[in-house]
């Protein structure tokens, strides 16, 4: 006997912004949705949990009064088709904590930890659209084989709203825009 597999409806059809804003953080946890549809993303490990951790604690610190660093919650790009995504570390206005959704204009950095299975959509897909959105600053952790995390930082040119490659950092990162800050995430 076999048995059959079957998808929720959701998996099937587009939802529109009013729908997802009905599911509560639970059933919003784990997915992006994209040109309507949901993507679902498996948990990170705590490897990539903890790089992100430790990068929104640290930016936190350096980004002053005005500026938030915070861990997994949704970016609205559009309402129709709905598309949000959920960047690792998001940088956004402190003014705007309670403003639900969260959009591109209010957040200055979004960074990204690359895991098995977001390779393609986290270095390409999400480059050009956190640009396209006037995202100022992306940045890529990548898990290096020797333990020791990559780090690639991109800043928009605003006129093309494509991305410029910034600096590639080994372990530590030490930049002076979008504020000074200096994180050393190779101390998992």
């Amino acid at each position: 006997m076999t048995a059959e597999m079957v998808a929720p409806a959701w998996m099937h059809e587009q939802i529109t912004a009013e729908q997802y804003d009905s599911w509560s953080e639970e059933q919003c946890a784990g997915i992006e949705v994209v040109d309507g549809m949901v993507v679902v993303s498996p948990s990170a490990s705590k490897r990539p949990n903890r790089l992100a951790r430790i990068l929104a604690n640290a930016l936190e610190d350096a980004a002053g009064p005005d500026w938030n660093a915070d861990t997994d919650f949704d970016v609205r790009f559009q309402d129709v088709p709905l598309t949000n995504r959920r960047p690792d570390v998001v940088v956004y206005r402190a003014e705007t904590i309670d403003i639900t959704p969260t959009r591109p204009e209010h957040v200055l950095l979004v960074a990204e930890v690359v895991s098995p299975g977001s390779e393609t959509t986290d270095r390409i897909v999400k480059v050009d659209q956190y640009a396209k959105a006037g995202i100022a600053f992306y940045w890529r952790i990548e898990q290096a084989a020797t333990g020791v995390p990559l780090v690639y930082t991109y800043v928009l040119d605003p006129a093309t709203k494509t991305y410029r490659e910034g600096d590639v950092f080994t372990g530590v990162v030490k930049v002076a825009a979008p504020f000074p800050v200096q994180v050393d995430l190779g101390q998992l």
